[in-house]
């Protein structure tokens, strides 16, 4: 493996035009890559590009739309729509990830409850391919090219209101670089649409832990569904993920926490017209948190998680299932069997999305028995007609999972665009469309 830093976009098309075959990253904050053993993973031959030396820039278009040049964080393209009054509609935790990197493996974050999925707020972007040309794609347009798309958007039907499905929209331009992985080649920038800023607010909840009792959880799934329009965010901490925390940030106390992101003029309304008609839990157990304490608590818990395995050595083994909201009870049952295995684990997430992240944390010795229980899960996923990555995406550590998702229509399309986009096999040639 070769590690090579770009710090221009000329530098970057110079590199592109040799056809050597390169893995581009940014932040490295990536849950699928890992960026610790890659000498074992990729070629000798093969480049590790870092592009966050591309110096990136942003600008509020007429519109009061975003766009983002090269390397931006997620943080920064919040910060700097509030210095304009607007906001962006996809909030990821990891907020020092890069935007485009975000594209690129069509990633959500929480703000996915009301607002939908990142490919639903991409107006245009450009990209460069095999070539070094930088092209424009634009979200209005359909996708045309010889391969008949008939099929392949007959098996993507089902997963229309997920996060993401198994394998990419391919309906319009755009999709073509939104979660493909920089497979058929490298966003230069893009477009993002943006709402005017009002304040917001948390309504945090306390529950009994899930495990033993998930009546009130599943009370709350049912309820906020039809909210979708006042309720932005619907996210879910449990017990097990608070402990992490020092006891003066735990505001669980043995207890799982729910909480819902508001505008701040709606208080009133959502409390009266969803929180009070809920059965299985109190009022004493109902508060409003600040933006910023609910945020920094969001963030807090799986940074605290990381650091604990860091410092133990033990490498976390964990899920990014979304499933239909009639599967929901399902998925939480099957992760409670999980929870009865004796590694330790945690479980928090999109609850409203019916998209929770179940992480196992194994000493070595238990790595192979997650691996299994694990193979376990996606089984039944695959029975439930769920999405086995509906965030993260799929690169190294997913793709022996991701498999049998895929039948002879993505295959093939699969097949047809890595010719036809990617025909010196140079954009991450191990990526899932190699399956």
């Amino acid at each position: 493996m070769i590690q090579k830093s770009f710090y221009s976009q000329e530098d970057l098309v110079a590199h592109i035009k040799t056809g050597t075959p390169t893995l581009y990253h940014s932040s490295q904050t990536s849950t699928v890559i890992p960026y610790e053993k890659m000498n074992g993973v990729l070629g000798d031959k093969t480049v590790l590009g870092n592009l966050s030396t591309i110096q990136g820039s942003m600008e509020i278009l007429p519109s009061g739309d975003l766009r983002v040049n090269h390397f931006v964080t997620w943080k920064e393209a919040k910060e700097f729509c509030l210095s304009h009054n607007r906001e962006i509609m996809t909030s990821p935790t990891e907020e020092l990830a890069g935007v485009l990197a975000g594209v690129a493996t069509s990633c959500t974050g929480e703000r996915s409850f009301g607002f939908k999925n990142l490919r639903s707020q991409i107006l245009e972007l450009t990209y460069l391919d095999y070539s070094g040309v930088e092209k424009k794609l634009h979200s209005d347009k359909k996708l045309e090219f010889i391969f008949d798309l008939k099929k392949y958007q007959k098996d993507f039907f089902h997963y229309k209101d997920f996060k993401n499905a198994p394998f990419p929209r391919m309906e319009f331009e755009t999709d073509l670089m939104t979660g493909t992985e920089g497979q058929l080649g490298i966003i230069t920038s893009c477009v993002l649409k943006t709402i005017p800023h009002q304040a917001e607010t948390y309504i945090f909840m306390l529950l009994p832990k899930w495990e033993e009792n998930m009546l009130p959880h599943l009370e709350l799934f049912k309820a906020v569904q039809s909210f979708r329009t006042r309720v932005f965010a619907c996210e879910f901490i449990d017990s097990n993920s608070l402990s992490y925390l020092p006891l003066e940030k735990n505001p669980g106390k043995n207890q799982d926490v729910l909480f819902l992101e508001i505008r701040k003029n709606d208080f009133e309304s959502i409390y009266e017209d969803l929180l009070s008609q809920l059965t299985l839990v109190s009022e004493d157990q109902i508060f409003e948190m600040d933006a910023t304490k609910c945020r920094d608590l969001r963030v807090s818990v799986p940074r605290a998680i990381f650091e604990v395995n860091s410092r133990m050595g033990v490498t976390k083994k964990g899920t990014d299932v979304q499933v239909s909201p009639a599967y929901f009870e399902s998925l939480l049952l099957f992760y409670r069997e999980l929870g009865l295995s004796g590694v330790p684990y945690n479980l928090f997430g999109h609850f409203g999305d019916a998209h929770l992240h179940f992480n196992f944390m194994p000493d070595p010795t238990k790595n192979d028995f997650c691996n299994e229980k694990l193979e376990e899960l996606y089984k039944k996923v695959l029975e439930w007609n769920g999405s086995p990555f509906a965030e993260h995406g799929i690169g190294f550590l997913k793709k022996k999972f991701i498999t049998s998702f895929y039948g002879p229509n993505q295959l093939s399309l699969f097949t047809h665009l890595k010719k036809e986009f990617d025909p010196k096999k140079q954009f991450f040639p191990e990526g899932f469309m190699s399956c």
